[in-house]
């Protein structure tokens, strides 16, 4: 049988179109970037292994950012857009903290072919957090939970326990102020080792409470060297509505070194800590629509084929 090149052309756009109709995941991460800066940004083998990290997430947040004129975040941004055909924007909270040296803010990075971002809202209850949560809501026809919102916390050490527990306020506040209870929390905790025990979640209503499902476990080490082996970064979410929309099993912790095979000093060059993910489902529109395109597809194909064969 000689192939016509009309037919081998139509094979190949068949075959593009079955590449095309592949549903991707919905990634969210966050990365606690111990400085991140003008400085650090300015170092191109940290800027390209955090952008290598970023870019495989739909929504990062970036934690311990110190950029108060924007400079490193567009350093990160300009690689990005350049990096893998996704358009990336981000937004960022104010400095927050207690101390002049030890200002910090809360940045995620998302791409806007892929999400939109639809509110923002920085809390405000003085004497609740060194740091507090600066919360984004955003929108998505990628995803099953379609609307949700994302709460940051890079807790202080010496007081995790109470900042971890006041996370619930932050919940009850932006729940009502949104109407939508579909709140996820990330961030470095510190929920772990000798910072939040097991007997101190018995005051953590994130704990006590069985609406919060927690996708990191407490035996993971969300941390990059030897000497620890805690799981201070932590990924929670409220409701089963919500619950039901992640795929399972997919909160992790991502190891740089062993999947990119970076040597620690290399990952150490950028941070201490490994990032954390989750996965969000796919929209069932999405889900639903390629099968459907494909038998649709199927009849055409035959009817070219036959008179070739």
């Amino acid at each position: 049988m000689r192939w016509r090149p009309s037919l081998l052309l139509l094979l190949s756009a068949f075959s593009l179109f079955l590449v095309g109709a592949k549903v991707t995941d919905f990634r969210i991460c966050a990365y606690n970037v111990p400085n991140f800066n003008l400085k650090k940004a300015s170092n191109h083998r940290a800027l390209h292994t955090l952008t290598k990290v970023v870019s495989r997430c739909d929504i990062c947040l970036l934690q311990h950012v110190v950029d108060s004129d924007g400079k490193a975040i567009k350093a990160l941004l300009t690689k990005l857009n350049r990096y893998d055909g996704h358009r990336y924007n981000s937004v960022s909270s104010k400095s927050l903290g207690n101390s002049p040296s030890d200002m910090q803010q809360y940045v995620f990075i998302y791409r806007e072919d892929r999400v939109n971002l639809t509110g923002q809202h920085q809390y405000e209850r003085k004497q609740s957090f060194v740091r507090e949560p600066f919360v984004v809501r955003f929108q998505s026809n990628k995803t099953e939970i379609n609307e949700f919102i994302l709460v940051p916390l890079h807790s202080e050490p010496a007081q995790a326990v109470e900042e971890i527990d006041r996370l619930y306020d932050v919940f009850e506040e932006v729940s009502a102020m949104w109407e939508n209870q579909n709140v996820m929390f990330l961030g470095d905790f510190h929920a772990g080792c000798a910072y939040v025990t097991r007997n101190d979640r018995k005051r953590i209503r994130l704990y006590t409470n069985t609406s919060f499902s927690w996708l990191i476990r407490d035996r993971e080490d969300t941390t990059v060297t030897d000497s620890t082996n805690c799981a201070y970064d932590r990924i929670v979410v409220h409701g089963q509505s919500f619950l039901k929309t992640i795929e399972p099993l997919s909160g992790k912790v991502f190891n740089i070194a062993e999947e990119f095979k970076f040597r620690k000093r290399t990952v150490l060059a950028v941070s201490d800590h490994f990032p954390v993910e989750v996965i969000l489902k796919s929209s069932s529109l999405l889900l639903q629509a390629t099968p459907l395109l494909l038998l649709l597809s199927v009849p055409a194909a035959v009817q070219f084929f036959l008179p070739a064969l």
